[in-house]
């Protein structure tokens, strides 16, 4: 199996990834299945946890997000947290189950002088032997460094959706101010994590916009998580129309297909996702989700309903971070 893996591609055009997600769902979730067996542990999912170290005040108009200052959402914002609280944290992450570690700052693009405290919770939570994620923002190429020099493994940064769509959900900052962050991040040496929102009243075109933008980044991009949005009164987006479960389904296998050797995430929206459709995402290559009853600021399904839903389906949850075991040649 492994010689016949496709090598990475990284020239895939909009049409054709609207082809992929176009597939009858049957046809396209057993390449999917069979895509992800080739290429990582069968029956098995990697738990990640995600804790806001810095929470609201953010001056950015993200439509979607909870912690713009600039919408009434009830959110009180809250300072950097100290390092020994974050570690604290993540050793309870650890001790449910968790085998990465994410912290994320509601910043646009934070101080030198707020990446050097990130980074010193860094290196205290990678000595506890967890995968570091961090998302703070825009970053430079210097503060990129610096984080990789503290043994930081992952950035987060996502891209949201198609450029065509983007201005309709952020005007504060530009799709290139996306990318070159994600380009700063890999010329210091780091691992990417970076998708999308789904739900957001994109078109299907747009979904296929985004796959390919994530694509095209050479490498892909280790982890892409996949969120559904999740509709927080306050925000411009509180009334979206409900995207249907299947077209989530289809937006994973179709993003599993286009970036086989990605760790793909089921994020945020899983509080309100039935068994059976967090069931089928699994099986259209999903391996990874978020831990724990919060994310940064909305609820999760927590670590009891995970492990009944996870027994349940006899999918095991890692015990050391998952990454893809077969390379093209």
């Amino acid at each position: 199996m492994e010689n016949s893996l496709p090598a990475p591609r990284h020239d895939w055009t909009v049409d054709e990834a609207v082809e992929v997600l176009e597939r009858p769902l049957n046809d396209l979730l057993f390449e999917a299945q069979t895509l992800t067996r080739a290429v990582f542990p069968a029956n098995m999912v990697e738990g990640a946890q995600l804790l806001s170290i810095k929470t609201g005040a953010c001056p950015e108009d993200c439509a979607y997000c909870p912690q713009s200052a600039q919408y009434n959402t009830g959110l009180q914002p809250e300072r950097l947290m100290e390092t020994a609280d974050i570690v604290a944290a993540a050793k309870d992450a650890k001790a449910n189950g968790a085998t990465r570690f994410c912290m994320g700052a509601a910043w646009r693009s934070p101080s030198d002088s707020q990446v050097d405290a990130v980074s010193e919770a860094v290196t205290e939570v990678r000595s506890l032997g967890l995968e570091t994620c961090v998302t703070l923002g825009m970053l430079t190429e210097t503060q990129a460094g610096r984080l990789a020099d503290a043994g930081l493994d992952f950035y987060n940064h996502n891209l949201d959706t198609s450029p065509e769509f983007y201005g309709t959900v952020i005007t504060t900052r530009t799709y290139d101010d996306r990318l070159d962050t994600l380009s700063n991040c890999r010329t210091a040496g780091l691992k990417l994590c970076a998708g999308g929102i789904v739900g957001m009243g994109e078109s299907r075109r747009d979904r296929a916009g985004l796959l390919t933008q994530l694509a095209a980044l050479d490498p892909h991009p280790e982890s892409v998580p996949i969120n559904l949005l999740v509709k927080v009164p306050g925000t411009p987006l509180a009334n979206a129309d409900e995207l249907g479960g299947i077209e989530l389904v289809r937006t994973i296998a179709t993003a599993r297909l286009m970036m086989p050797r990605s760790v793909v995430r089921l994020s945020a929206g899983r509080e309100g996702m039935s068994e059976e459709l967090h069931a089928l995402c699994f099986q259209a290559g999903a391996n990874s989700i978020f831990l724990g009853d919060r994310l940064l600021t909305t609820d999760n399904p927590g670590d009891d309903t995970d492990r009944h839903l996870l027994d349940s389906m006899g999918v095991a949850l890692a015990d050391s971070p998952i990454a893809a075991s077969h390379s093209h040649t």
